[in-house]
């Protein structure tokens, strides 16, 4: 009899809760990755052992073999790959944070239906831009969306403070012990400033372009997140997303950029509502 058809045929409720335990701990894995580069890894992993699994059932030994040894090979390549991912992924789970963030996306879901979301201030992002490009201000700004950016927020200081034009201006003024870094807005908050970047590796990038551009870059290919950036050399405004930089927009280009952005980002958290 074929493998896979025992295995139906002898199913019991033991091996029932096995796979809902292995099918919960995927989803929260999912969810770690989720909106980062780690996540199209994770999906091809997952496309090798479902090839494996139907070459074994389909008794192909020369693929099942081969497939085997890849898997094999692979998983210690696994630990090196998703050792952020890891990390914060039996933190959470030996914590407690998994029930708890449950909790708090259930209040925002409930939240969000009964009294409204609280649009982002776009208008005081886009005045402090320009500003600070007339003054030639260097600055960097992250927009989240799935992906929260935990560890790049530890690396900064936390602030989770009201959008302000002002605010920001005073943070990225040349004399402040904040202008240094990466601001992070979240939830119509700035969460915090100072925050350190990774920075593209990609050589095709001008070597022109200066670190804030490169940070920008940089955590747009590992995060569905959209950068900002003011040239202190220039004073020209341009956004990155997706590891893709747009250079010089004007106002209104930016807004429509960011108003794009945070459609996007509503449709997709309405779609797995």
């Amino acid at each position: 009899m074929n493998p896979f058809i025992n295995w139906i045929a002898n199913f019991t409720w033991s091996q029932a809760l096995d796979l809902a335990i292995v099918l919960f701990l995927a989803y929260e894995l999912f969810k770690l990755v989720r909106g980062t580069s780690a996540l199209n890894i994770l999906l091809s992993i997952i496309g090798i052992y479902v090839c494996w699994q139907i070459a074994l059932a389909l008794e192909m030994p020369v693929i099942s073999g081969l497939l085997d040894r890849i898997i094999s090979i692979g998983l210690l390549g696994l630990v090196v790959i998703f050792q952020p991912e890891l990390r914060r992924f039996l933190f959470m789970f030996g914590t407690g944070a998994i029930r708890k963030q449950r909790e708090q996306r259930l209040f925002k879901r409930v939240f969000i239906k009964t009294w409204g979301k609280r649009p982002l201030h776009i208008t005081q992002v886009i005045q402090a831009c320009m500003h600070m490009s007339q003054s030639r201000t260097g600055a960097l700004i992250i927009l989240t969306q799935q992906n929260k950016l935990p560890a790049v927020i530890s690396t900064g200081e936390l602030m989770d403070a009201t959008i302000s034009s002002a605010l920001i201006e005073n943070i990225f003024f040349k004399n402040s012990p904040l202008h240094d870094g990466a601001m992070v807005i979240e939830n119509n908050k700035i969460i915090a400033a100072r925050c350190i970047l990774p920075v593209t590796a990609n050589k095709e990038i001008s070597a022109q372009l200066g670190l804030r551009h490169r940070s920008a870059i940089g955590v747009t290919e590992q995060s569905d997140a959209l950068a900002i950036v003011v040239s202190e050399e220039t004073g020209s405004v341009s956004y990155s997303q997706f590891g893709e930089i747009t250079y010089d927009v004007s106002p209104s280009q930016l807004r429509v950029e960011i108003e794009k952005f945070f459609a996007e980002a509503e449709e997709e958290m309405q779609a797995q509502q």
